[in-house]
């Protein structure tokens, strides 16, 4: 008796727990009766549990749970045709919610994949148009602001078809391909390389113009100077003869024994040097002979 009492309070415990469900903020909840969405009796219209505490038929009822916060829609870029026929890799996303639960879970089925590939087509065609309308340098020099509204504005029937609001639009990038990318670099790349090869051999030029006017200079400047230096020394060894001649015509004799003796000191300048003269040598008469200094 016992364990059927415990038995029986068991089951009421789990019918009591089966027979109760939370939606938590941020959340909206559908109940299904055996596969079949359950309806409101008086309007038949699809019953959306707000968030809180509910109640269900156990084992019966079930409960199907939907994200009511802002979702987002990023997807890989999508190429797009401007008006002058020209493609164009386009990175955008998508600010999204679900504002009419009931159309949303008709037309996918509560599944969040089928309604981004959805929302996605209905974007992109706004896109589409957009860009279709426009020229590559409208679009790059301003109108992204106006694509952006006016796509925001074409996506205002998802409302309507999907019960999804778009809550923003925006585009991230725009980029050409990566072969006609590609392309424009190679092209860029190759007048950039001719324009440096042009500035390189007319800097050569001017480089060896400045060189052949320096090396001018440089030589008629060492010419001068050569000149310079040659009358100098040519000054000096002229004053440097008329001071010995004036000192020659002043003592003879004096200025031949001076002579001799810095003739003396250059010859034996250094320990090692030898000389090999006659003893009769007029080299040596000054040392010979002192009587001629007396004199």
């Amino acid at each position: 008796m016992k364990n059927f009492s415990i038995a029986i309070l068991t089951l009421l415990l789990v019918l009591m727990l089966s027979s109760v469900f939370i939606i938590y903020e941020g959340q909206r909840g559908i109940v299904f009766q055996f596969s079949k969405i359950k309806r409101d009796a008086g309007t038949d219209e699809m019953m959306i549990y707000e968030p809180g505490l509910h109640f269900k038929i156990p084992f019966i009822e079930s409960v199907r749970k939907l994200d009511a916060r802002i979702q987002t829609l990023d997807e890989a870029p999508a190429r797009f045709v401007t008006s002058e026929k020209k493609d164009l890799m386009v990175d955008s996303f998508v600010k999204w919610r679900i504002v009419d639960f009931s159309t949303y879970y008709l037309r996918t089925s509560g599944s969040i994949e089928n309604a981004r590939s959805l929302l996605k087509q209905k974007v992109n065609n706004g896109l589409r148009t957009e860009f279709g309308n426009r020229t590559i340098k409208e679009i790059v020099s301003g109108d992204r602001n106006a694509i952006m509204a006016k796509a925001l504005k074409s996506a205002e029937s998802s409302r309507v078809d999907l019960g999804i609001e778009v809550v923003d639009v925006r585009i991230k990038a725009i980029n050409l391909p990566t072969e006609v990318s590609n392309s424009i670099y190679e092209r860029m790349r190759a007048e950039r390389t001719a324009v440096a090869k042009e500035h390189r051999s007319q800097g050569q030029e001017q480089a060896e113009i400045i060189r052949a006017t320096i090396d001018a200079k440089v030589t008629i400047m060492l010419a001068q100077a050569q000149k310079s230096a040659a009358t100098m020394r040519g000054d000096g060894d002229a004053l440097a003869a008329k001071i010995y001649a004036d000192s020659y015509t002043q003592d003879a004799e004096f200025y031949r024994f001076y002579r001799s003796l810095e003739a003396y000191e250059k010859s034996f300048n250094s320990k090692s040097d030898i000389m090999v003269i006659k003893p009769d040598s007029d080299f040596f008469h000054y040392l010979k002979d002192g009587s001629k200094i007396k004199n």
